[in-house]
């Protein structure tokens, strides 16, 4: 008998040239030491080229402080803390100094976001928009979120979180010139699903929302607000953008390495103590066991930073933005919100579809050290995900670094002769990379 086989082939979602190169490294090193010397290598390429000769204007992105970053790689971090805080709470002994350095992060981040609740076991802000799918509503509820071209992040729609916890998921009606919820077709959509829960949470977003005109709606059936401030968080405790919790939200989820400065880390607020055993006993156990006590300890510093530095911090981050906005509207590009005054926020959008559309520019521009981000804009459709006609820029990086309203000038400048090709990539990057000897210090922290 002859056995049939059909050979199979690999799939994977990965760029598999760049997967062959490091399978090649692998096979081609002579022993597990020097493969690990390649991995320090990459570290400290990307940390020289990103982190000293990079203009990084990633909205996602900021620079924690020396102390941030020395305690994110503290002994502290090899140790197990399942459990809420308190001996009688937790699986393990020997964790009271645990206990103190948790406690003292829950309290801070209470202090920064003036609310009653904090929870700091949130390895990521998407995993908090998990904690509140699962806390608040069921398999069948009905949702509304903000839909993706208007800057609405994939936790809130069917592939994320939110689709994981089976809801069904309508879209929050959006004005595409003013870049806001637009109130009359809302109180439409919303009378009419009723939903239990409306997120409004966007990796896109100018201004403030009409939280309470929304809260008061969704009150009519019981339905809450969820504020998912993944962006706006730094913004939101620096005093800076509207304040969800005070304005209608139930709870608050955000991301601490955004705005807020802080680890790469997930942070949720709220005020009612009826969600607190429904959110804490959905962190634990369900979505967090060990939680990096590291991380921990530097979102604590982080918070304690932001207490003494953040109102600054953060309003210079906004003046930054309507400043770098505002010089490449001046300089002939199409920057949204332009009728008003760009933004409120850290970040700029630019519609660069005559340039070649947000991923050719990203591209161009990192060729010049310019770090961005392609981005879907209101005439985008979703399937345009991968070239999208947006550009999006944010200024927390270069704020901390200490650049003013002066410098956002310099880089409007180097933006537009790169769109523009009145400059090779090559020679903006030389300059840029001159600019950014000047600014290597980190601002707004005790360092």
């Amino acid at each position: 008998m002859t056995l049939l086989t059909t050979k199979t082939e690999n799939v994977d979602v990965h760029d598999s040239k760049v997967l062959d190169w490091a399978k090649d490294i692998i096979d081609k090193s002579s022993s597990a030491r020097l493969i690990q010397r390649e991995i320090i290598n990459a570290v400290d390429r990307n940390a020289i080229w990103r982190g000293q000769e990079c203009l990084n204007l990633l909205a996602p992105e900021a620079p924690t402080s020396p102390t941030v970053r020395q305690l994110l790689a503290s002994e502290v971090g090899t140790r197990a803390a399942e459990g809420h805080i308190g001996p009688t709470q937790r699986w393990f002994s020997g964790t009271k100094y645990i206990d103190e350095i948790e406690s003292l992060c829950v309290e801070l981040l209470k202090k920064v976001f003036n609310s009653n609740y904090a929870d700091h076991r949130l390895v990521a802000s998407m995993i908090g928009n998990m904690a509140v799918y699962a806390a608040l509503t069921k398999p069948g509820d009905n949702i509304l979120t903000i839909a993706q071209p208007f800057g609405g992040h994939s936790s809130n729609r069917y592939d994320g979180p939110a689709g994981i916890r089976g809801l069904n998921i309508y879209d929050v009606p959006m004005d595409p010139v003013d870049l806001v919820v637009d109130i009359d077709e809302f109180a439409k959509v919303a009378r009419e699903v009723k939903p239990k829960l409306v997120t409004l949470g966007a990796s896109m977003t100018l201004f403030p929302f009409p939280l309470k005109e929304m809260s008061e709606i969704v009150s009519e059936w019981g339905g809450k607000i969820f504020f998912d401030g993944a962006h706006q968080l730094g913004l939101i405790g620096g005093g800076q953008f509207q304040d969800p919790l005070n304005e209608g939200a139930c709870v608050m989820t955000g991301s601490a390495g955004k705005t807020f400065s802080g680890p790469q880390s997930g942070i949720i607020v709220w005020n009612d103590p009826e969600l607190t055993k429904p959110i804490c006993n959905t962190i634990f156990p369900a979505l967090a066991a060990t939680h990096q006590v590291n991380r921990v300890a530097a979102l604590a510093a982080s918070a304690a930073e932001f207490l003494a530095f953040g109102k600054e911090y953060m309003a210079q981050i906004v003046v930054n933005a309507k400043a770098l906005a505002k010089a490449l509207h001046d300089r002939g590009l199409t920057v949204l919100g332009a009728h008003k005054g760009f933004t409120e926020t850290h970040q700029v959008i630019v519609d660069v579809k005559r340039f070649g559309g947000g991923l050719d520019v990203a591209h161009k521009l990192a060729e010049a050290n310019i770090i961005t981000n392609k981005n879907l804009i209101p005439s985008d459709k979703p399937e345009d995900w991968d070239y999208p006609s947006g550009l999006r820029i944010g200024t927390i990086e270069i704020t901390r670094l200490g650049m003013k309203e002066a410098e956002m000038e310099i880089i409007a400048d180097y933006i537009v002769r790169v769109l523009e090709g009145r400059d090779t990539a090559e020679n903006v990057r030389k300059r840029v990379i001159e600019m950014r000897s000047g600014y290597q210090k980190i601002h707004y922290c005790f360092d």
